[in-house]
């Protein structure tokens, strides 16, 4: 079980970052292991407020079950006392035909997560079940089985081309009220319609929630919002940028918030763009621009191939968004 409460978690998170980490892999689709500890030990260096591992980024659904707890152990040792541990935790794809072994898989997975130091788990959306019969009950019963293990539970309203589902007011209002529900993630790509309207449900209903942006793509005006904190993909690179971004909103600095929002955006429209499951090779890109692995673990084994213009531009942007951090 976390060594930390609910409420300390809460605490450790509101206001922060918590980059969605990606995992290095050379052209072999291996785990680059000299290039994961080389930047878990710079990310944590970087002093964000957490990391979450087995998300989207982490390709937490795909890993084997070595892999992954290869993943969480090397994030676990690197980070200090004070950063949270998230893990993406769902059912297994191979399962998906059928609901108990589907659930017994996430909950298998999230016993693992819990056993090997993390602290919170994101659930990936049960997407395969949201349009069955009784879809709604059988997204609530799979949500209540992780939260009978005790640990805080981050939901996740993800856009449904990714695998989300668009879920409605009464079942989001259900599964906020579940034990061990420390907030939701938001990440509806282009809706920003569908952000304000969850973010106002939560702060009027449950105000004890987390309301945390997934949302890359208007980072910014997501915190306008009422978003409290950040769990994003786009955290794993240029962290400096982002975490100074989120203090100069929430310490009322405008001008300065408004620059830093500008400069979030354009690496934002640089890693987020079609096609869309290539982010998280450029963000490997990016890392590799900034010194923190080399190109040859730059790889993501299920994304699609990029052109090497990309590349190349990519680079431009990372070093002049360095300089402009650093000044």
């Amino acid at each position: 079980m976390s060594v930390f409460s609910l409420e300390t978690i809460r605490r450790r998170l509101l206001h922060g970052l918590i980059p969605a980490v990606p995992v290095p892999f050379n052209a072999r689709a291996e785990i680059s292991l000299e290039a994961q500890e080389r930047y878990a030990g710079f990310m944590a260096r970087e002093r964000v407020a957490g990391v979450a591992v087995w998300a989207h980024t982490g390709r937490g659904l795909r890993l084997t079950r070595t892999q992954r707890l290869e993943v969480l152990q090397t994030w676990t040792r690197a980070l200090g006392a004070d950063e949270v541990v998230v893990a993406g935790v769902g059912g297994s794809p191979e399962a998906a035909a059928d609901f108990p072994c589907y659930a017994a898989s996430a909950v298998e997975m999230a016993r693992d997560a819990i056993a090997h130091g993390a602290h919170a788990l994101l659930v990936h959306p049960p997407r395969i079940f949201h349009r069955a019969k009784g879809g709604d009950e059988l997204i609530l019963e799979f949500h209540n089985r992780l939260a009978d293990l005790g640990a805080p539970l981050i939901l996740f309203y993800l856009y449904e081309a990714a695998g989300g589902i668009l879920y409605s007011s009464g079942l989001l209002r259900r599964l906020l009220a579940l034990p061990n529900v420390l907030g939701i993630k938001l990440a509806t790509l282009d809706s920003v319609m569908t952000f304000q309207d969850v973010a106002g449900l939560v702060r009027r209903e449950f105000p004890g929630k987390l309301v945390i942006t997934g949302e890359d793509r208007f980072f910014g005006y997501s915190l306008m919002c009422g978003a409290e904190a950040a769990l994003v993909g786009m955290g794993a690179t240029c962290a400096t940028l982002q975490k100074k971004m989120i203090e100069s909103f929430f310490r009322g600095r405008s001008a300065e918030f408004l620059e830093l929002s500008r400069q979030v955006d354009r690496l934002s429209q640089s890693l987020f763009r079609a096609p869309m499951e290539g982010y998280i090779r450029r963000i490997l890109w990016a890392l590799a621009h900034q010194g923190v692995i080399e190109r040859e673990s730059a790889n993501d084994p299920w994304g699609p191939e990029l052109a090497e213009s990309e590349f190349a531009e990519l680079g431009k942007i990372v070093k002049e968004l360095g300089t402009r951090s650093a000044a």
